[in-house]
């Protein structure tokens, strides 16, 4: 059974609401707490059938909504008291993986001792199985490390009921058709399963047609597009660095209104105070805030009383303020039409608009799915520096200066003042002047000091460092400094898998990419030969990483990544052309 839809298909005369599909009551709170209002076209066409417990076979790009469309039915047929994994989910990189399991917990916030658990290349096994022995309902992970859990016997599929392949043409293009093939090999044969996909090869018909009990096919196209009138820029940010970021924004950007758009409600109100503690005029609305407050924010935005709105996505639709000049995606929304929606907030009424996105390195994937869904390239923005900032102080200073200059009467009086004070204290106007404008600056310094603003960051990335600390973040991906520490000199290593095992570069790039953290500089030539490989990688690769290496299988064999005793050069041979996934 076969069904296509649209953005606008899923009930255009009367909106369907998340409460309409039979979710479960508790995950139906949490959708109202990060602003989720009504589904997407996906999770309209696929959650109902995952309810009934049927399989689905999915064409839908990144960026559409698909994890909550396989997420939300999961939490909601959950079996707490089983401790075995219920659910497993294969996503091709580590950092969709993590995605997907940030997702699940968002979702299950209000569901009681629901444990989800990342298993991915690159990260401590001995986390994963202190994890696995106290017992996990949901396991997000990528095929390589899954293969390894399982061959050792630490992964119980046994009593699995859901599975998930997220993105499985990403992950055949990696070289993972093998394992994810081996992996649903060990699993139950009674089990619902899901495929998602952008494409639908050959391979995947197989797989589907193997191992998917006439699953109803969902195909979302995606119709989305932003205003021409809308300028889009994003900045690359770490997470802790956002307020900064977005406080220097704010100072070098000419802007009349704003909306600042974050994730969770808790975010808007921090974040809110966090920008009235630096002056600026800011109120949070979220889908906690009574309808009659919403309204009186609403309009003081609109009269100019209030500057920043800080909104979850309960505010992107249905808002329409002329004055909003500029979009900030504080966090980047969760699929392509929540950003439409949200960027179409300004550029109102034939106006200009910008929108600026925060992007941090895991969310790479995510703007070029923006990208592709509204057929319009973001230009990279570089973050502000104190200098411009400064800049921009002192021309809206002498701004002022000459504003005030043009009322002849006004500056005629202090005139009279001023040469009554210069007169009985014997100071120079010059002097005067200046303290004037001492007086009139207050305790605010009107030039950034660097040093101050250095010491705020460290102390707001203590606070972040410790927040992670208490809740006991997953994410020890090994830093790039832990990988690389000198200056770009390569070697050449082995690998024991060549062309007999029908390998391509790209499976090799693959592997080392979700496994040892490698990134696309990285790579050098690869060179395949007919039993082993030689692959250019940094000359100085750390002990950790090698270590992680160990159990890296390409084509289901041990790959024994070690340094070519002869160091022949891999030169003159292709290079990869998949680019590994950051």
């Amino acid at each position: 059974m076969a069904s296509d839809s649209t953005p606008d298909s899923a009930g255009a005369d009367t909106p369907l609401g998340f409460a309409d599909l039979g979710l479960d009551a508790a995950v139906l709170k949490a959708l109202k707490d990060v602003g989720y209002e009504t589904p997407s076209a996906i999770q309209a066409a696929t959650i109902p059938p995952l309810l009934a417990g049927k399989d689905v076979l999915g064409t839908a790009q990144t960026g559409t909504g698909k994890t909550a469309a396989f997420a939300l039915p999961i939490l909601s047929r959950l079996d707490l008291a089983q401790k075995t994994p219920q659910a497993l989910v294969l996503a091709p990189t580590r950092e969709l993986a993590l995605q997907v399991c940030e997702a699940f917990e968002s979702y299950a916030s209000h569901l009681r001792g629901v444990h989800v658990l990342p298993v991915y290349g690159g990260q401590a096994y001995g986390q994963q199985l202190s994890a696995l022995r106290r017992g996990v309902h949901i396991v997000v992970g990528t095929p390589g490390r899954i293969m390894d859990h399982v061959a050792k016997g630490t992964l119980d599929l046994t009593q699995l009921k859901y599975l998930v392949l997220d993105e499985a043409d990403e992950m055949l293009k990696m070289g993972f058709a093998e394992d994810v093939e081996t992996i649903l090999a060990d699993t139950p044969a009674e089990k619902q399963v899901a495929l998602f996909s952008a494409t639908m090869p050959a391979q995947i018909r197989r797989i589907s047609a193997q191992y998917l009990k006439d699953p109803e096919e969902i195909n979302v196209k995606s119709k989305t597009s932003t205003a021409t009138n809308i300028t889009q820029r994003y900045l690359m940010v770490a997470y802790p660095q956002k307020v900064d970021a977005l406080t220097r924004i704010l100072e070098v950007e000419n802007f009349e209104g704003m909306i600042v758009f974050t994730r969770t409600k808790n975010e808007t109100e921090t974040l809110a105070e966090k920008l009235r503690a630096r002056g600026y005029t800011a109120a949070a609305i979220n889908g906690d805030v009574a309808q009659d407050k919403r309204e009186r924010t609403v309009n003081q935005l609109k009269s100019g009383k209030l500057d920043i709105l800080v909104a979850t996505d309960v505010a992107a639709r249905g808002l329409d303020v002329d004055r909003i000049s500029h979009v900030v995606n504080f966090d980047l929304p969760i699929d392509t039409e929540s950003y439409v929606h949200r960027i179409g907030r300004t550029g109102r009424a034939g106006r200009t608009g910008d929108a600026i996105s925060f992007v941090t390195p895991r969310e790479r994937r995510m703007l070029t799915s923006i990208e592709k869904a509204t057929r319009q390239p973001l230009t990279e923005m570089r973050l502000p520096s104190v200098d411009d900032v400064n800049a921009t102080r002192l021309t809206r200073f002498d701004d002022a200066i000459t504003a005030a200059l043009a009322d002849t009467e006004r500056v005629n009086r202090f005139r009279d003042i001023i040469a009554h004070y210069v007169e009985h204290h014997d100071v120079p106007e010059g002097d005067v002047a200046a303290a004037l404008a001492v007086v009139a600056q207050g305790e605010t310094p009107l030039l950034l000091d660097a040093d101050a603003l250095k010491t705020a960051a460290r102390e707001d990335r203590d606070a972040r460092d410790r927040e992670r600390a208490d809740r006991g973040d997953r994410d020890d991906r090994p830093r790039r400094d832990d990988r690389r520490s000198g200056g770009g000199a390569t070697a050449t290593y082995r690998i024991e898998v060549g062309r007999r095992h029908k390998v391509e570069p790209r499976q090799i790039v693959g592997a080392l990419a979700n496994e040892g953290g490698f990134r696309r500089e990285d790579f050098g030539a690869i060179q395949i030969r007919p039993d082993f490989s030689l692959v250019e990688l940094p000359a100085d690769i750390s002990h950790d990483t090698l270590r992680r290496l160990e159990g890296t299988r390409i084509s289901g064999r041990l790959i024994e990544l070690k340094p070519d005793k002869f160091q022949r050069s891999a030169k003159r041979v292709e290079r990869p052309n998949q680019r590994p996934r950051d």
